[in-house]
């Protein structure tokens, strides 16, 4: 494994294990985040109509001179714009101002039960006809969310990603294997637990052992369970400390060790959220 690794996808094309995530990553310090990333060799960036940053970011991909077709954008719709034109309103929003043709991944930010899946496949199934997007995924969903998508999906428009909250202090052992089963890739976001992995003493003893950081110990657990993941980073320290994950590896009994080290610290749980479903 190493920065150029990629799994592919149900959809048929392939993702960058590794990946810049871009939350809070607005204005002049998002545009320059991502360039510092692409010019590192990041290829992956994940991205969202909430996250405001769609300028910023698509200035940043075009200002680095790299290819397109050699970068993986992720972009995802709001919750509350799953209705069949809804949907399709926005992804042109999207992107119009990313100053891009396509997406490679989009994915429904949050589940929304209130509004019938049949109507946001239908626009699924419009954009990938018309060439605007690759491959469709979720974020934040549930076994039962994922149950109720996969009876929707096609060859076509299937499943391809789970984007969800996963770090060593919020280990879905039960999701990743649902998902695992369905070859539903699960991208981990806030892998390190919004920086507050750094003060984990398990992560540090393993890291001190090894020449690495408590930080760099989670992204090679999530890297190496067939996760992707998508950190988010500003400084061009914290970005090469993750890219800088590839030449070392955990051994069974580490994994199992950081595997056992809890599963019930989520962080990210807003009031609209449906975890319970």
């Amino acid at each position: 494994m190493n920065s150029n690794s990629k799994l592919k996808l149900l959809s048929g094309y392939e993702i960058p294990v590794l990946g810049i995530g871009t939350w809070k990553l607005t204005g002049e310090k998002g545009f320059h985040s991502v360039k510092k990333a692409i010019e590192l060799g990041y290829r992956h960036i994940d991205t969202a109509w909430a996250y405001g940053n769609h300028e910023d970011v698509g200035r940043a991909i075009k200002e680095s001179k790299i290819p397109r077709e050699k970068i993986f954008l992720t972009s995802k719709v709001w919750y509350l714009n799953l209705h069949y034109e809804d949907l399709l309103k926005q992804t042109e929003e999207i992107l119009d101002k990313l100053k891009t043709d396509y997406l490679d991944l989009l994915l429904i930010h949050w589940p929304n039960r209130k509004i019938p899946l049949e109507e946001t496949f239908a626009a699924f199934q419009k954009l990938k006809n018309e060439g605007k997007v690759k491959s469709f995924g979720v974020s934040n969903f549930t076994i039962h969310h994922l149950n109720d998508a996969i009876k929707l999906s096609t060859k076509t428009i299937p499943v391809s990603v789970n984007q969800v909250e996963f770090h060593p202090e919020f280990n879905q052992k039960n999701l990743l294997e649902f998902c695992s089963s369905k070859k539903i890739i699960l991208t981990s976001y806030s892998p390190l637990g919004t920086g507050t992995l750094n003060k984990n003493r398990f992560l540090k003893e393993i890291g001190e052992a090894k020449g690495k950081t408590p930080s760099q110990i989670a992204l090679r657990w999530i890297l190496q369970k067939g996760i992707v993941a998508i950190p988010k980073a500003s400084s061009e320290e914290h970005l090469r400390e993750n890219l800088d994950v590839f030449d070392f590896a955990l051994n069974n009994m580490e994994m199992r060790y950081i595997d056992s080290l809890g599963s019930d610290n989520r962080l990210i749980n807003p009031g609209f959220s449906d975890f319970n479903y």
